[in-house]
């Protein structure tokens, strides 16, 4: 604990002025109220309420003196950030474009409080459960100290600063300017990232007093009594016990221990005392052993039971000196490269989400109650595990998993970079020190956590050139991540011998070149891949995690990442009809289903996995993005950023994840439809599920493949359409209903968008690219993505440019359309993207009867990028059109499709 000098002594000084009230600033003059929680030797009073915020901005010589006039009240948490909106229906989300907030930079914080008369003789500890990225704490004008994490709980002891009875100045300077080389945060991780890294007090600040001699409060952040089960099993348990203990009399004082494990109903089930002297010069560690017979396990979701850990501390007279209780599940944990997780001797499929800790309301100020829903709606999917990423998470969700019985993926900011120049081929110490500075508040802020399976120490370091430009252009010469990360395992190891260290790699195997093998370095991997994404086909997920397993036969795998991007109110009428923007504004919520449902075919029955994890549990802000219906967002999740939509894919993984009785109509947002034929899909885990359209029953289908249950060509009636999904199961029926309207004009219309998977906008209503066989889709646009605006082409002689742009082609292809018995104009349209006259001649026919013969789009319309239409009759008699486009030089071809009823 230092006083300020010199230039730092005035700027703090000036600014303590406001609250004694000699400026004329708003910072404030009154104490806030505050209560004291708890009546035991140990204390806490949440600080919450009565703070003043200021910010700053650029991190410079400006930065120690905010204006006076600038001081705004706030409640902590608190962030000034906000990021991320959706462009669709805008007044019913939080967040728009005016009132997003990317600014990075210094803010202040202050707050007036009054402590109690009685703490004097106390030890005084103030507590920030984070501060992003960096924090300077100053109270009555006294410098505490600093801590540059931004996700992990810090203390700094207050005692000599504090004044109790009397109005106390407190300061806190928080800085979450983009580290660069040269700047204020220059060594704090993440360097880098797909997500926005908030400024600001975003999770809670309190006092804490203790008496003199006390359970450590400077360990890290950490509790100061560490439990870890060494050995369970039906008739015992060993717990190795490691308490730290701090003796701030000033003299040696002797202390008798007393460590209970209590059961639910409050008996103790294990003891252990241990009676000696405490120095004061540095902490005491005392170990021991807890031996529970008869243990009842903490066995996740079946019976997440938990313990309480509670220490006594006493002097020689009996007087209590400090208590500290502790919740502790008593369970062994392993991976195992052939059967997986292993949970008290048994295999348990971990399958879960990744998530971020923000949501649209309050970003990342997320209160408990917005931890709580989170928690609700991972549980509600059926999911046992989270991986917490891609930093620290705080006390919540780990209390809350603990109490579920799901099982955490902890892990560090170490994400794609560790150095910050282009020059650097060692990671500079800083940064070194700062992820080792991560690692340790991990390990000891959630060291007791039952839940807490395993410790992850980097994600997708092993990019190497092919880091993609969005995360930063990566440096001329990429340095080697191994040494790192080879400090960071032998650290963790070293801090809790009994947890796996484990991280998360993108590119091994995947043909880039200059990827560090990164999953060397650890005891187990998870794989991040996005095949049928960003990649290849989802099916060919399940070669390359062969390949994987091949290259390391001992080593535990998993899918710590899998997944695609999703707009909940962007349609399709086939997610397979056209390609999809991964990095662009092309996301049908169709396809987001269609990718997770041919995903989990490839891994459902890997028993080699010791988890899966998507990629994501809810959409997320970042500043990297612009997809989807969304701006700064990523749309990965199952669930969208304000918590409100759970996308079909949710209901897809509740069938197959939960025991929890499951119908649901998927489409059901896509309400206006552009076809009156369509497929009508239903994800359950009944025995047995009926449907129901416009009140006629269909044929009732059981135990439908991967919980997907499907009705094909099902016939839709102009106006509206009821359709109502009906589930048998042992506790009830079960129904779902959904209403889709169909206009006149398309009750016995097809309008085809040939090529695309979402249609484009015309004077008349076009559904997307479906009823196909074969051929592939194209365009003659050059799309857009990371940030890029697409390239669109200008098209001759038509008024629906979007409508022609796209088509699909090939040598031989078709489409049957499932139209009803009657006589039809049809219309095909045509535009000639590139070819030359004669190098691209086709026929079309019509259910086996010609209707184009040597046809050459270049000659027809003059020109390239000329459309041009042709129309004949048809009377169909057999309830399809088949139109059937066969090249007789290149490739046959076709941009739109029309098939009108011909009236008498």
């Amino acid at each position: 604990m230092k006083r300020f000098t010199g230039s730092t002594a005035l700027a703090l000084a000036g600014i303590a002025s406001v609250a004694t009230g000699t400026a004329t600033a708003a910072a404030p003059r009154d104490p806030a109220p505050i209560v004291s929680e708890g009546t035991t030797p140990r204390t806490r009073t949440v600080l919450a309420e009565g703070w003043q915020f200021n910010f700053v901005g650029d991190a410079g010589p400006e930065a120690h003196t905010p204006k006076p006039e600038n001081w705004k009240p706030v409640s902590v948490p608190h962030t000034w950030n906000r990021v991320g909106y959706y462009l669709s229906d805008p007044q019913t989300h939080v967040n728009s474009a005016e009132s997003v907030n990317k600014t990075q930079g210094v803010g202040w914080y202050h707050l007036s409080f009054t402590p109690a008369a009685d703490g004097a003789g106390k030890r005084a500890f103030l507590e920030f459960d984070a501060a992003s990225r960096s924090a300077e704490v100053w109270l009555n004008g006294v410098r505490l100290g600093e801590h540059r994490n931004p996700f992990g709980r810090f203390r700094l002891d207050a005692t000599d600063a504090i004044r109790f009875g009397q109005p106390n100045a407190l300061y806190v300077k928080v800085d979450n300017t983009q580290p660069r080389l040269g700047n204020s945060t220059a060594d704090v991780l993440p360097m880098t990232g797909d997500f926005f890294v908030r400024g600001g007090l975003y999770r809670p600040v309190s006092l804490v007093l203790a008496n003199p001699v006390h359970v450590d409060l400077l360990d890290s952040g950490g509790p100061g009594i560490y439990a870890a089960t060494r050995s369970a099993d039906a008739a015992s348990a060993t717990i190795d016990l490691v308490t730290r203990l701090k003796n701030d009399s000033g003299t040696a004082q002797t202390v008798t221990m007393d460590v209970q494990l209590l059961d639910d109903t409050g008996k103790a089930v294990a003891t252990w005392r241990h009676s000696g002297p405490v120095a004061t010069d540095a902490a005491t560690e005392i170990k021991g052993v807890l031996t529970v017979p008869n243990p009842r396990l903490w066995n996740g979701t079946a019976d997440p039971y938990l313990h309480t850990l509670r220490v006594e501390l006493r002097s020689p007279d009996g007087a209590l000196l400090d208590t500290l209780d502790q919740r502790f599940g008593i369970r062994t944990m392993r991976l195992d490269p052939n059967e997986g997780f292993i949970l008290n001797g048994k295999r348990v499929p971990l399958v879960g989400v990744g998530i971020h800790q923000d949501n649209e309301a309050t970003d990342w100020a997320m209160t408990e109650q917005d931890v709580a829903e989170t928690i609700d709606i991972v549980r509600d999917m059926g999911a046992n595990t989270i991986r917490l990423a891609h930093y620290q998470h705080g006390q919540p969700i780990h209390d809350l998993a603990d109490r579920y019985g799901l099982v955490l993926w902890d892990e560090i900011g170490l994400v794609t970079a560790w150095t910050n120049a282009k020059d650097q081929v060692e990671t500079p110490e800083g940064i070194r020190a700062n992820a080792r500075l991560q690692l340790q508040d991990l390990i000891k802020q959630n060291y007791n956590h039952a839940s807490v399976a395993v410790w992850g120490i980097a994600n997708e370091v092993d990019f190497g050139p092919g880091r993609p430009d969005f995360l930063g252009r990566p440096p001329e010469v990429i340095a080697d991540p191994l040494p790192l990360l080879k400090d960071l395992y032998g650290q963790a190891k070293a801090a809790d011998p009994l947890r796996p260290v484990v991280l998360a790699q993108c590119c091994e195997e995947r043909g880039m070149r200059d990827v560090p093998s990164v999953a060397d370095t650890v005891d187990a991997a998870g794989a991040n891949r996005y095949y049928g994404w960003y990649y290849g086909k989802p099916h060919e997920l399940a070669a390359h995690l062969d390949a994987l397993r091949a290259k390391r036969p001992n080593q535990p795998l998993s899918i710590s990442e899998i997944g695609a991007g999703g707009a909940p109110n962007m349609h399709s009428d086939n997610p397979l009809g056209g390609p999809i923007d991964s990095a662009g504004r092309v996301q049908p919520e169709a396809f987001f289903s269609w990718y997770h449902e041919q995903s989990w075919k490839v891994l459902k029955d890997r028993r080699d996995l010791w988890g899966v994890w998507l990629w994501n549990g809810f959409d997320f802000g970042t500043t990297v993005r612009r997809e989807g219906d969304a701006q700064d967002i990523n749309t990965k999740g199952v669930v969208s950023y304000d918590r409100k939509i759970r996308k079909d894919a949710f209901y897809f993984y509740r069938a197959n994840w939960s025991n929890k009785p499951t119908v649901h109509i998927t489409g059901r947002r896509y309400i206006d439809r552009a076809y009156p034929v369509t497929d009508v899909r239903v994800y359950s885990n009944a025995t047995a599920t009926s449907l129901h359209v416009n009140g006629r029953a269909l044929p009732q289908l059981t135990d439908c493949p991967d919980r997907i249950c499907v009705w094909r060509d099902v016939r839709l009636k102009p106006g509206t359409n009821r359709i109502e999904a009906r589930g048998t199961f042992a506790s009830g029926p079960i129904t779902d209903r959904v209403e889709w309207t169909l206009a006149d004009s398309a009750a016995r219309s097809f309008r085809i968008d040939s090529g695309t998977i979402v249609a484009g906008r015309a004077d008349q209503r076009f559904g997307s690219d479906n009823f196909f066989v074969g051929g592939a889709a194209g365009t003659a646009d050059t799309p857009g993505g990371r940030g890029r605006q697409p390239v669109l082409v200008d098209i001759a002689a038509t008024d629906r440019r979007d409508i022609v742009a796209t088509f699909r082609s090939g040598t031989d292809f078709r489409y049957r359309v499932p139209v009803a018995k009657g006589r039809y104009r049809v219309t095909l349209s045509f535009v000639e993207p590139r070819e030359a006259k004669g190098a691209r001649v086709f026929g079309v026919n019509a259910n086996g009867t010609p209707v184009l013969d040597g046809y050459d789009i270049h000659t027809r319309a003059g020109a390239l990028l000329t459309a041009t239409r042709e129309t004949f009759p048809i009377t169909v008699t057999s309830d399809t059109l088949d139109l059937h486009f066969v090249a007789q030089r290149g490739e046959a071809i076709v941009s739109a499709i029309e098939i009108e009823p011909v009236t008498d």
